[in-house]
Formats: structure tokens, C-alpha cells, sequence
């Protein structure tokens, strides 16, 4: 039930080509279809401060911009914390307003992919957030948000991570207009904005991630592997503290997106609208009768009725493990109780990692959509 399933495809062109108007209608079907990437400098985005910060930084920055060792790479980290601390000590204090005005811009962004994927970003954005918060060990309090470290090698090329330059492409474009944001709070906030715009739930989301150092990045073989089966589940999801009520309710974010060969070597979409939040990935993993495709790449089964969708061995277990069918049958026949545990397992697990002395807020904020926006004007 690997989240790293929610591939893109290489793109034969660069994402800052012009992008096509903003689709008309949010819930439109989109046509299954692959096309543009985006590639990204996982060092570039912080040199927006201003004033007081490029003060702070003058002591360092002509080292910072002429050396490639690592410890240039950390000066560049606290060369941007330096900068970002400066606006502080301007008064510059972000609000829930600034960062709805960050959702408001992922929202449109996400919806200019033209013929990439299925016409949306959203499903991409969705795994970004996942694996940048799916890292987390809580026996040794290492990996989850916080620190963003996808943004460093080796962990940007972590075999579950194929594919999500895109995403980080993508984000690099927002970082820009928002140079005050946090990785982790950026990358976050878009899988909250990408869940909330593709009808799903309401995500509690609050911010105060902050961006770390290559020395902080996490070791391969954390994220779940799709062709393992009920155990490499739980030693997966036991380890960031996870239960299997809570396996089953995350498996769920698998109505969206798809697999792509060049990447996790799967092939295909979980569901006929896979940029729509529903419990369809349930549904039909009860109603249809799946069988094993034959083709040349790894074990995954496909509907025997069209033969167009698809099931990983880690889905396909949700049928078969009496503990983990229990909650997949109570999700698939009830799609308000699915939302309601996903969206509180799915704000959990995009808080792994993070101390809760650096939360900017108590209580979590719950954003507005688009449309709610445009409802109330």
C-alpha cells in the first residue's frame, strides 16, 4: 500500500513553460494522461530576505556562494535561518491569513498541470507531503517534517522518492513568491491544500516546521514498499507510531494518483477519478474481482472487468488480513467516517517529528478552499 506509488513521469519539457488557463471546473474528469516534469535546485529558495537579513548573512556569503563542501551547505542553511530571523526582528510575524494566501497559490498552481498526469498536480503534492512526513522512527526521534531533508542528497534519491522533483519543482515556483515559508511547512500545507481542493476532507494543518541540514537526512527503506505484504505494513507504520486502524485510513489517499513504470515499475490507477478524494479505493477493492496482470514488471493485480485499474500486493492485503478488512470494510461502505479518520491520522502523520515548542499555534488551523472563499465574497 506503498504511498510511493503516486509517481510522475519524466517530462520532455521544463515546468516554467507557459502553463494553460486554470481548468473550469474543479470536479471536471480528467483524462488519464502523462507530460511535463520539473526539476528543482534543493539549494535555491532562501535568497529572498531582505534588508536586515542580507546583513546578517554578509559575513559569510561571498564562502557560502564559492564553496560545494558540507560546510558551506550548513552555512547556507543558517545563512537563510539568518535571514529569516532578520523579518522576525522586523515584526514580521506570518498570520493564518499569509498562509492562506500560501494555500490560495498552491491551489492555483495546482491546477495548471495541463497534460501532466491526469490534469492535476494534487496527487503529486499529496505524496510529497506523505514522504517528507512518513520518514519518521520514533524510537530514535529522528526524520518526519521538520526538517525537509528530501531536499538533500541522498534522500532526494531514495528509491521511494522517484519522481518527486516534480513536486519540489513545482513547491520551488511558491518558495519564491513566499521566500519566509519553511520547507516543511510549505510541502505540508500543499498536501492539506491538495486533499481540501480534490473534495476531501478538512485537514487540521498548524506551522512551525523548520528547514535543517543534509546531516539531518534519513536512511533508505523507511517509506513502505508496495510489493511487501501485512507485515512489512506494520513494521512500517509501528515505527512511526501507527496502529492499524490508522494503516487502513492512510491506505485510503490511494484514490488518487497513479503508478508509473519508470518509477515504482507499477503501471496504472487505483480508481476512475484519481484527482477525487472518495472511498472508491475501498469500494472496489470489495466489489471487483482482481486478478493477477500478466505483463513483464512486478506482481499487481488489475480488475478482471476493464483490466485498466490496479491493486499493489500492500492493497490488496487491506481484503485479506482479518485486522486490516475490518476498517476497509467500514471505510468502503462509509465515506463520511473514511474522511473523519483520515483527516485526523493525516495531520498526525504530517506532524511526526516536530517538537511541540515550535508549533506557532496550540490549536490547529482548518483552511479555506477556494470555493469556500469565493462563497463568501
Amino acid at each position: 500500500m506503498s504511498f510511493s506509488m503516486l509517481r510522475a513521469p519524466v517530462c520532455k519539457a521544463a515546468f516554467s513553460a507557459v502553463s494553460p488557463p486554470r481548468l473550469a471546473a474543479r470536479n471536471q474528469f480528467r483524462k488519464y494522461a502523462t507530460g511535463p516534469s520539473a526539476s528543482t535546485d534543493s539549494k535555491t529558495g532562501f535568497w529572498g530576505a531582505i534588508g536586515a537579513g542580507v546583513a546578517i548573512a554578509g559575513g559569510i556569503a561571498y564562502y557560502v556562494l564559492n564553496s560545494n563542501s558540507d560546510t558551506a551547505r550548513e552555512a547556507q542553511t543558517t545563512l537563510k535561518h539568518g535571514a529569516q530571523a532578520a523579518k522576525a526582528a522586523a515584526n514580521f510575524t506570518p498570520t493564518k491569513d499569509d498562509y492562506q494566501k500560501v494555500y490560495n497559490k498552491i491551489a492555483e498552481v495546482m491546477d495548471e498541470a495541463g497534460e501532466y498526469d491526469d490534469g492535476s498536480f494534487g496527487p503529486v503534492l499529496v505524496r510529497l507531503a506523505w514522504h517528507c512526513s512518513g520518514t519518521y522512527d520514533k524510537a530514535s526521534n529522528t526524520g518526519g517534517s521538520n526538517f525537509a531533508t528530501m531536499r538533500f542528497e541522498p534522500e532526494s534519491l531514495h528509491g521511494g522518492n522517484k519522481g518527486l522533483h516534480i513536486a519540489r519543482g513545482v513547491m520551488e515556483g511558491i518558495k519564491k513568491d513566499f521566500p519566509w515559508i519553511s520547507y516543511g511547512d510549505l510541502w505540508t500545507l500543499g498536501g492539506v491544500c491538495a486533499i481540501q481542493e480534490m473534495q476531501g476532507p478538512k485537514i487540521p494543518w498548524r506551522s512551525g516546521r523548520i528547514d535543517g541540514f543534509d546531516k539531518d537526512c534519513t536512511p533508505d527503506g523507511r517509506l513502505p514498499d508496495g510489493s511487501q505484504g501485512a507485515d512489512h505494513l506494520r513494521s512500517i507504520f509501528y515505527r512511526m507510531g501507527f496502529n492499524d486502524q490508522e494503516i487502513v485510513a492512510l491506505s485510503g489517499a490511494h484514490a488518487l494518483g497513479r503508478c508509473h513504470s519508470d518509477r515504482s515499475g507499477f503501471e496504472g490507477p487505483w480508481t476512475f477519478s484519481p484527482t477525487t478524494v472518495t472511498n472508491d479505493y475501498y469500494k472496489l477493492l470489495f466489489e471487483e474481482k482482481w486478478v493477477w496482470r500478466k505483463w513483464n514488471g512486478p506482481k499487481q493485480l488489475a480488475d478482471k472487468k476493464t483490466g485498466t485499474l490496479m491493486m499493489l500486493p500492500t492493497d490488496y492485503v487491506l481484503t485479506q488480513d482479518k485486522s486490516f478488512k475490518k476498517y476497509a470494510k467500514a471505510y468502503a461502505d462509509d465515506q463520511e467516517l473514511w474522511f473523519k479518520d483520515f483527516a485526523k491520522v493525516f495531520s498526525q502523520l504530517l506532524e511526526l517529528g516536530v517538537p511541540e515548542n515550535q508549533w506557532a499555534t496550540t490549536e490547529p488551523w482548518i483552511m479555506k478552499t477556494i470555493d469556500e472563499q469565493s462563497e463568501s465574497k
